[in-house]
């Protein structure tokens, strides 16, 4: 009996862990797949802006409106899980990604297109939400160290992505040159991989009984998770920002090619990923609140001291993702050990508040850049260079501001004894 019931455990154990290695597979194929959406667009805004005859204000103008359908799309996963459970809303997310390649590759018209790239922000916000829940759930241990881990898939591969696209849009297949459009198709197109492998797993806390959960207006009128709110927003603005502004600052600002401008891109992400692989532990040791002061703060340093040094000390650029890659995950970690029981409804009004900022930010950056063209005259080349320089300003001004709300939230936290 006692030999039966050894085999047993052991068999429970290796059915355990296969099922755990099929969850990190999942969250962390989804992050690849994540940061594949969020960052092809980099070497592809210069051409999408050609093709539709955009100026910098409407291209900001767009970029906001996707930011709209990753709002609205976090604004409802939460729901759709309780209802539906984490694995068909993850499956849901990649399919509407694999869906929006496929549109966006036939789209020979501005609304066809603009309405394709919102449904593949609907996709991207809820994966972001899916993923987010799916590791408060199961890094329980090391929370830190794994969140940041899972997120630095993320940053792999938006640190090849941007190179990628560049060399794909340049491909002919059958005498056809797949440009952007047939890029984001095939980029996009690996999402069945995480579909499948979604499909064949299971997944923990579906089953929580509405006891257990914190009541939403409890959560609500916690002042720290506001503070959450503003912190993850101007962080955020200033890491996605980057995807989307470095490339075309470079080549209009310097005027790099397109090549050498994305391979900056990459260098970014490739900081980026790097810092979230090696500085995970850093935050479990140093503490969450601590993290969040130090490593914003070195991104806004960074990202001044890069327009301010102009061309020579473009690299600092790259360097600056070092700082802003902790914020997301560390933000995550900290919901995680603060509501252990509610976190997928803080996570989801964290994260819905935050696409706002999302919104706002983008709209700003390309409104930034105009009135100071205008200030210089609009078509002269320091026109451009200032409007850009002051537009990438505030990209850096994001992340300082996230410091100064990080420092008073610790402040406040250390007089409690509440620090995590």
């Amino acid at each position: 009996m006692r030999i039966w019931g050894i085999f047993g455990v052991e068999q429970h154990l290796k059915k355990h862990k296969k099922i755990y290695a099929m969850q990190l597979a999942t969250i962390f194929l989804g992050f690849i797949i994540f940061g594949i959406s969020e960052n092809i667009k980099g070497p592809a805004i210069p051409r999408i802006q050609f093709d539709f005859m955009l100026n910098e204000a409407q291209l900001g103008t767009l970029l906001s409106l996707n930011a709209l359908g990753y709002l609205l799309a976090c604004s409802f996963t939460a729901f759709l899980t309780r209802i539906w459970g984490i694995k068909i809303v993850s499956i849901a997310a990649f399919g509407a990604m694999l869906l929006s390649g496929v549109f966006i590759y036939f789209s020979h018209s501005y609304p066809l297109f603009a309405s394709s790239y919102f449904l593949m922000y609907i996709g991207n916000g809820m994966l972001e939400i899916a993923l987010a829940i799916l590791g408060a759930r199961i890094f329980v241990k090391n929370t830190g160290m794994m969140m940041n881990l899972s997120h630095g898939f993320y940053g792999l591969s938006s640190t090849v992505a941007p190179l990628i696209a560049t060399g794909l849009m340049s491909v002919t297949v059958f005498g056809h040159t797949l440009d952007w459009r047939g890029m984001y198709l095939v980029m996009l197109s690996l999402s069945i991989l995480p579909i499948i492998l979604a499909w064949r797993s299971s997944f923990p806390g579906d089953d929580l009984s509405q006891e257990e959960r914190v009541p939403f207006k409890q959560l609500m009128r916690d002042p720290v998770l506001w503070f959450m709110v503003l912190i993850l927003s101007f962080g955020v603005v200033s890491e996605l920002a980057v995807g989307g502004w470095l490339v075309n600052f470079l080549e209009k600002a310097y005027k790099w090619d397109t090549v050498t401008a994305s391979g900056m891109l990459s260098a970014f992400f490739l900081c980026f990923a790097l810092a979230r692989i090696v500085l995970g532990p850093v935050t479990d040791k140093i503490g969450f609140n601590l993290s969040l002061i130090i490593f914003s703060a070195f991104s806004a340093i960074c990202t001044f001291l890069a327009i301010w040094g102009g061309e020579a000390f473009a690299f600092l650029f790259a360097v600056a993702g070092i700082g802003i890659a902790m914020i997301y995950p560390t933000v995550m970690a900290f919901i995680a050990k603060r509501y252990p029981t509610s976190s997928d409804t803080a996570i989801t009004f964290t994260v819905t508040l935050m696409g706002i900022g999302c919104v706002v930010g983008n709209y700003m950056i390309g409104i930034i850049i105009e009135l100071v063209k205008q200030l210089y005259e609009a078509d002269t080349q320091i026109g451009l260079l200032r409007g850009l320089q002051a537009g990438y300003g505030f990209i850096g001004l994001c992340a300082a501001i996230c410091a100064v709300f990080s420092f008073i939230l610790y402040m406040r936290l250390k007089k409690r004894k509440e620090l995590i």
